[in-house]
């Protein structure tokens, strides 16, 4: 059977026929819809599988962990930054090992597109030395998930998964195989390394260490490392990973005139990659992200002048490959057409029109007005887009949760008033530890949760902020008497403007929900929304 899929929808199905029992997540473009798939699946909706959003991606990795623990398999998705936010778990994972297969797919943002930073997840698979996949295609990214999971079970590792941009948010027609039974629950005799105190986990660091070879014998056999010798002279080879490989290709839609080493399972395939040096006066690396490849080849052959890629400036450093890239390095013409039509011209991002993050922004620049600019710490969510005009309303926004802890520093530095901008997602995932140091301090700042009862900026996923941010405060310790309730619209922008101001003076942590549903959520999640959120405004 065929169907045409995203290559995100691709490694979801894959996942279900794979045998999956359990799938978490955090939704973050592009790696959102991986879990949106399976969650709409029938097997998910017959509870047959597991998948819901987890609060955040350390969470969802340690819930995916206790899948795998109990002998059955589960899939975690982020996307690139959200695994600085499981590194904790992950890196440990590989210490412990698993039980029931464990697969861990990142979706890489290279360029930027909806990201803070072009981070390249095959680094924290190095890193944790652990076994790591790179698909070219989508029919790839399909194929390689059971071969994830069984390579997770025989190596008891977990292994990373590791998409970009393109490839989870383009389409193909993807051969579906058989679906597999799933793991029945089947618990380990020994549960000692999965105890890692210092006398267990040095064991456990050390067996990690021995499999190395291992693992890198299983990438050199891989199927999906393959070495190919071109119809050329051998001036130059060319090593390929992942979705790469398809920009090469386009620029050669016959033979390929130079050897080609396409590399999609790392550990490094060292003995693949000695064949292409032995035969070729100079290496060309094309990757679609960092230069990991190109660093780690001109370091173990000790031949680094033979490399050339995204350090020599034969690739641009930033930004995504495309086939025009490579015909360059390869001093041939333009493949495509760079010129876009007017209709497709690039346009800032903006707030939805009627959005309530618009009404708090026209209050907090009242405000800001009389009080100074430079001192409102905002978050990554919709926003974030109040940095850009005619906004212009906040200051900062570094990784999902700096924003109040930003602001207790500044204030702890001297600049008063401190504010600090958040989501009720954002405040859930990663926002209420820096609450509860600023009220251990008892630091003068005030805390706006900007709340629309969803994940907005990835789809309107719930939001487990929902009906309980109130009680949240509350119960770190923030005084009833300032916390505050108030809803963003513009007739009542006179009582919000004065109710932020009044709170601003407070020698303590005050907080204010500014509530109010996303405006893009249907009436039917609206209502939702407004049952759970049963507040009294404090007007």
């Amino acid at each position: 059977m065929q169907k045409i899929l995203l290559g995100n929808e691709a490694i979801a199905q894959a996942a279900i026929n794979a045998g999956l029992s359990g799938a978490y997540g955090y939704p973050g473009t592009p790696s959102t819809e991986i879990i949106e798939y399976i969650t709409n699946s029938k097997e998910a909706r017959n509870g047959d599988i597991i998948a819901h959003w987890s609060t955040n991606e350390k969470v969802a990795m340690e819930e995916a962990l206790g899948m795998s623990y109990a002998g059955k398999r589960a899939l975690v998705t982020m996307k690139h930054v959200g695994l600085n936010v499981a590194a904790d778990a992950f890196i440990n994972t590989a210490i412990s090992g698993i039980n029931g297969g464990l697969v861990v797919v990142v979706a890489d943002d290279p360029s930027q597109h909806s990201s803070q930073n072009e981070q390249d997840s095959r680094f924290y698979g190095k890193f944790a030395m652990v076994p790591t996949l790179e698909p070219s295609s989508q029919q790839e990214a399909y194929d390689m998930i059971s071969y994830a999971f069984d390579l997770s079970e025989k190596t008891k590792l977990p292994v990373l998964l590791r998409s970009v941009t393109r490839l989870s948010h383009s389409r193909a027609n993807v051969r579906i195989g058989e679906k597999k039974n799933q793991n029945n629950l089947q618990l380990l005799e020994d549960t000692k390394r999965f105890a890692l105190i210092p006398s267990f986990a040095k064991i456990q660091y050390k067996n990690l260490i021995e499999k190395q070879k291992e693992l890198e014998k299983i990438a050199t056999d891989s199927n999906w490392n393959h070495f190919q010798k071109g119809t050329g002279n051998k001036k130059l080879g060319i090593i390929a990973s992942g979705i790469a490989i398809n920009y090469l290709l386009e620029n050669f839609p016959e033979a390929l005139p130079f050897d080609l080493l396409k590399i999609s399972h790392y550990p490094l395939p060292k003995k693949l990659v000695a064949e292409i040096f032995d035969r070729n006066d100079k290496i060309l690396v094309l990757e679609d992200g960092y230069p990991f490849i190109e660093e780690m080849i001109g370091d173990f052959l000790g031949r680094s002048q033979k490399v050339i890629g995204r350090l020599t400036g034969d690739i641009p450093r930033t930004g995504e490959l495309n086939p025009n890239i490579v015909a360059h390095a390869l001093d041939l013409e333009d493949l495509i057409e760079e010129e876009i039509l007017p209709i497709v011209s690039n346009r800032p991002p903006q707030l939805c029109p009627g959005c309530g993050h618009i009404d708090l922004y026209d209050a907090l620049n009242d405000i800001i007005a009389e009080i100074g600019d430079n001192r409102v710490f905002s978050d990554i969510g919709c926003y974030s887009l109040g940095v850009l005009e005619p906004y212009d309303a906040i200051d900062t926004l570094i990784d999902m949760g700096a924003s109040i802890p930003m602001a207790k520093g500044a204030a702890d530095a001297g600049l008063l008033p401190s504010i600090a901008v958040i989501g009720d997602s954002t405040f859930t995932h990663s926002g209420m530890t820096g609450l509860l140091s600023a009220i251990w301090s008892k630091t003068p700042i005030t805390v706006i949760i900007s709340d629309n009862s969803a994940v907005a900026m990835t789809g309107a996923q719930p939001s487990a902020a929902m009906g309980r941010l109130y009680d949240i405060a509350k119960g770190l310790g923030v005084e009833e008497a300032h916390l505050k309730v108030i809803t963003p619209l513009k007739k009542y922008h006179d009582q919000n403007v004065e109710i932020i101001k009044n709170e601003l003076d407070f020698q303590g942590v005050s907080l204010i929900i500014a509530q109010r549903p996303c405006v893009t959520m249907s009436n039917e999640k609206k209502d939702l929304a407004r049952k759970f959120n049963t507040l009294e405004t404090s007007y």
